[in-house]
């Protein structure tokens, strides 16, 4: 008896040794993940800060940003929405068909790229046709020459509503083999728009922004196209069925994060929409305020939730559910922390990082102090928006979807009333701060979620 004891133990022990051990690889695998796509994503922000430079140079504060913006904003809603659904449900299901035969593999992913280029081309021709009736909805406090640049601009963002929908399956195809070179290649439009821009001989219009947009648009799809084709070993050519047995689970899970995501993504326009009601300029300062904000999002908290998702899902897959939970919340409270620095930091920073990236040209000292003030108040942000992102692909790594969703409409709810309450009083910064305080309610409502035991998916059916 004391011998079995005692092999039991040492049994016991070498459980909990390969637990740990097994604990420390996929902490280094986040971590890894983390920092290359941080790498690129610094690279990619450089990109976008040199066109952000060069923007502000040529155009300044002015009409042609606030169409640009304003377009921009709400033609790439509905297919970014899109996108973030599709990839949120997507990677965990990429990242089982990896051990599948050769076969099914290379039908699901023909049947996903066809349904994608269809998709996206009805979306293409919808966002040319009905531009106009979004300007009269939206575009209502635009001035008339603000709204013939929109319908210029136009030309350009439907034809990249497919190209975005391309993009993203191709970028989901790439992050469930834990390959993150799709966050870099998400500066070549910036790249091929800020080349664009500074060849141009007159700027007194938007045609360098609508070509650099859709040449850039165009090179980043096929390049992504090819390089999650070399990672698959399939390129899946594109048919229209529905054969593949992933069908019917993914059409669901797609179906309630849509709604979430659909919420969520009015965010952007419900704040152009706000903005464009604040006055002349005030979209084209928000904008600014939101691309240098975007700088430190990307880096600090995109790196590290982009690299947990294919990394939670292979754990979940394996069946430590608990381990995926604890890795998760620690993750958690250190994207806080960090967010709470970069917060303080930022604060004291701001008027020299405006000036430093937009002060010349037709951008003035004044634009800096009143972009400075809006950048400030959305500084406000960066510790909720850190901490809760890694949870968010927590719980899509446990298929919970219905409660992501029921989180997302909440997080509108009170988007939309602190917008209603807080932009005529503060202006353009009371946007901002609605934004922080979403994101707030965001993160308090994941952390008591993922505290609870999630039910386990085999037996309770998905969506969770």
């Amino acid at each position: 008896m004391p011998c079995r004891g005692i092999r039991n133990s040492c049994v016991e022990l070498k459980s909990f040794s390969q637990r740990l051990a097994s604990l420390g690889t996929d902490h280094q695998r986040i971590a890894k993940g983390a920092a290359r796509v941080a790498f690129f994503l610094l690279l990619g922000k450089f990109a976008g800060a040199g066109k952000e430079m060069a923007v502000a140079y040529r155009y300044g504060v002015s009409n042609a940003v606030d169409a640009y913006q304003f377009t921009i904003t709400l033609a790439s809603w509905l297919p970014l929405t899109i996108v973030g659904a599709l990839s949120v449900v997507l990677i965990p299901v990429l990242v089982h068909t990896r051990y599948e035969d050769r076969a099914q593999r290379s039908a699901f992913l023909g049947e996903l790229q066809g349904w994608t280029i269809a998709g996206g081309a009805v979306l293409a021709v919808l966002t040319y046709l009905l531009w106009p009736l979004v300007l009269d909805w939206a575009g209502v406090g635009l001035t008339p020459e603000t709204r013939r640049m929109s319908l210029e601009l136009n030309f350009a963002f439907a034809p990249a509503a497919l190209l975005t929908l391309v993009t993203g399956i191709s970028a989901a195809r790439l992050r469930a083999h834990e390959r993150h070179i799709n966050t870099l290649l998400d500066s070549v439009p910036a790249v091929v728009i800020l080349v664009w821009v500074l060849l141009a001989g007159t700027v007194t219009d938007v045609g360098p922004l609508m070509w650099g947009t859709l040449v850039g648009y165009f090179i980043q799809s096929a390049w992504l196209l090819r390089l999650a084709a070399r990672a698959d070993g399939i390129w899946g050519r594109p048919r229209l069925s529905f054969a593949s047995h992933h069908w019917p689970d993914l059409v669901k899970a797609a179906g309630v994060m849509l709604i979430g995501q659909v919420a969520m993504s009015f965010v952007g326009p419900i704040d152009q929409y706000t903005a464009a009601n604040l006055g002349s300029n005030a979209n084209a300062t928000l904008g600014y305020a939101s691309r240098l904000l975007s700088l430190v999002l990307g880096i600090g908290a995109a790196s590290v939730g982009r690299a947990a998702l294919p990394v939670l899902a292979d754990i979940q897959s394996r069946g430590d559910a608990a381990v995926a939970r604890s890795m998760a919340l620690k993750w958690s409270v250190l994207m806080l922390a960090v967010g709470a620095a970069a917060t303080l930091v930022g604060w004291v920073l701001s008027p020299w990082a405006v000036s430093l990236l937009f002060q010349r040209g037709a951008f003035t000292a004044r634009d800096t102090l009143v972009v400075a003030h809006v950048l400030r108040w959305g500084l406000l942000q960066l510790p909720f928006y850190f901490g809760v992102l890694v949870l968010v692909q927590l719980l899509a790594s446990q298929n919970r979807y219905r409660i992501m969703a029921i989180i997302a409409v909440a997080n509108f709810g009170l988007k939309v009333v602190m917008n209603y309450v807080l932009a005529p009083v503060m202006g353009t910064a009371g946007i901002m701060l609605a934004t922080g305080l979403m994101y707030a309610l965001s993160y308090t409502c994941y952390v008591v979620v993922a505290l609870r035991v999630a039910p386990d998916r085999h037996t309770s059916g998905q969506p969770s």
